[in-house]
């Protein structure tokens, strides 16, 4: 497995930095991240079976792991849409290869995302967890574009022990999360 360079940075420069800027008295209180989930809503599954099988395979040549589908919990009749019918997958992402993919993210997906000047700083849900969204999934580097069916996007959810928005964003500032200048 190849060293964890998003943990050895995590140990070596977040913490101190964190325990300055925070006033923190112990290691245990520095914020760090929990799990990253990923998520790929499926909405055309409900014509196109096939649909939910090429999104399986997607995330799976992202994250290195099976992802679950995701059902559907009511009933929806001006969709179509029936409770228990497939919409959707995900795959939550922790430790070793939680670390592994945002480093991927921050230093090789989001650079070649078109026009890219950052994502935005304003994603956070008020208790440090940030949110992002990406358009398409030809971004990272292992899908391979004349292999896909269709582009569809996906998100990804990074969830920290920060309690504050704040906390967040300096955690995944000092980790090397490009965010938007302004």
């Amino acid at each position: 497995m190849a060293p964890l360079r998003l943990l050895e940075k995590y140990r070596k420069d977040v913490i101190p930095g964190m325990m300055e800027h925070f006033g923190y008295k112990n290691v245990m209180q520095v914020p760090r991240l929990v799990k990253v989930v990923l998520n790929i809503g499926v909405g055309e599954a409900i014509t196109n079976a096939k649909a939910i099988e090429a999104a399986e395979t997607d995330l799976t040549t992202v994250t290195g792991q099976h992802p679950v589908v995701t059902r559907a919990r009511s009933s929806i009749s001006v969709w179509r849409l029936r409770q228990g019918m497939p919409i959707g997958v995900k795959v939550t992402l922790r430790g070793a290869r939680m670390y592994q993919f945002m480093d991927k993210l921050m230093n090789a997906v989001l650079p070649r995302v078109r026009e890219f000047s950052g994502v935005p700083a304003t994603a956070f849900d008020g208790r440090g967890n940030y949110t992002l969204g990406l358009k398409e999934q030809t971004v990272f580097p292992e899908i391979e574009y004349d292999k896909i069916d269709k582009i569809r996007g996906l998100e990804i959810v990074v969830v920290t022990t920060a309690r504050t928005d704040e906390e967040g964003r300096h955690l995944l500032e000092l980790l090397g999360m490009p965010f938007a200048k302004g």
